[in-house]
């Protein structure tokens, strides 16, 4: 594991109005890819500076080639098909939507590489550590799983979201090889293990979901086990949704922690803390395994209103309870933009954010 990162960050970034500009003629087929592509690393170089200048000492890409956080999967792997499930939005302009994931209806088999468009640019052009994310496997052993559609492929879900490891943990280790510094698992699909509306939904899909859980934990496992190496974090982020301000699902994290927070061998936990009615206590915390840290993702990015210094340390304090303040890290909630449409904020109000949690950070830990 590499030194901790006191003051982190999730991963995505808000897209700039051109560049969704430069997506949808892309899209449409009036603007080649080579144009998209320089339009692209002119934005990230940008983000680059951005993140230097608030004082941030990990760096991404923003994910600004995404169409979203998952979408790299179905792009690079043969095996989804586009009859996606529906998502039940909560917060400004929730409702019920076509999810960006594919479900599974043929065996899976990368073509190729996930990151390799993305890694290799961030690697030449950031001032310091570089962070790669990637969809967790367990989001599709959750979310991919479709009763008759599926099985045309698959004798079961387990079967089906092991190969998504297999897929993942070979980018993974091509991300260690080119000398990635930080490589972050997104799992927004624990979620459907909280709120007891998901779980029921679970249910009537035949999947136990005390049972699920502990499936989706050694699945996550078969994607890192072994693969720690020196100056290297490995992390899993949970949150409960995150697309144009709203979320899925709510609930506090007592039903998952023990099965999660005690056994998945990551460096660190970012966990989603900016709401405490919708995301229960710190006490799961005292779950958390001795060798891990818990990044206590306390900084919304579902609003513009700037959370202050002080506020923050108190809830780090209260924190602190369960976990020496020394395996405690800070960062906001979930990335700006886990969907390419962004969330409800500008540019603006995300560099203050992240800079917020640069100086609390610092306040904090020196």
């Amino acid at each position: 594991m590499a030194d901790v990162v006191r003051a982190d960050q999730v991963g995505s970034l808000l897209r700039p109005a051109s560049l969704l500009q430069a997506r949808a003629a892309a899209a449409q087929g009036q603007l080649e890819l080579a144009a998209l592509r320089q339009q692209e690393d002119a934005a990230i170089q940008d983000v680059l500076v951005g993140q230097r200048d608030v004082g941030l000492a990990i760096f991404t890409d923003g994910e600004l080639r995404r169409g979203s956080w998952i979408t790299d999967m179905a792009e690079a792997v043969d095996g989804f098909v586009p009859q996606s499930r529906t998502m039940a939005w909560k917060g400004p302009g929730g409702g019920t939507e076509a999810s960006t994931s594919s479900v599974v209806g043929g065996r899976l088999q990368a073509r190729r590489r996930l990151t390799a468009h993305e890694s290799d640019f961030v690697r030449q052009h950031a001032p310091g550590r570089v962070k790669m994310t990637l969809p967790a496997p367990s989001n599709f052993f959750v979310a991919s799983w479709k009763p008759g559609v599926s099985e045309a492929a698959y004798a079961s879900r387990t079967e089906m979201a092991q190969d998504a490891a297999r897929i993942i943990r070979a980018e993974i280790e091509a991300l260690l090889d080119e000398g990635i510094d930080y490589i972050q698992l997104d799992a927004p699909f624990y979620s459907a293990f909280i709120d007891e509306g998901e779980r029921e939904r679970l249910r009537s899909s035949g999947l136990d979901p005390d049972a699920g859980l502990r499936t989706a934990v050694e699945i996550d496992g078969v994607s890192i086990n072994g693969l720690h190496r020196a100056g290297v974090t490995l992390a899993l982020h949970v949150c409960r949704g995150n697309s144009r301000s709203r979320w899925l699902a709510e609930g506090a994290y007592d039903a998952i922690a023990e099965p999660l927070l005690s056994s998945l061998p990551v460096d660190a936990f970012l966990l989603e803390y900016d709401d405490a009615p919708r995301d229960g206590t710190f006490e799961p915390l005292r779950f958390l395994r001795p060798q891990s840290v818990a990044v206590l993702g306390l900084v919304t990015t579902k609003q513009p209103a700037l959370e202050s210094a002080e506020a923050l340390s108190r809830r780090i304090d209260e924190a602190a309870r369960y976990v020496p303040l020394d395996r405690l890290a800070l960062s906001p909630q979930c990335g700006f933009a886990s969907v390419a449409a962004g969330n409800l904020l500008s540019e603006a109000d995300q560099w203050r954010k992240l800079e917020l949690v640069v100086q609390t950070a610092g306040q904090v830990w020196g």
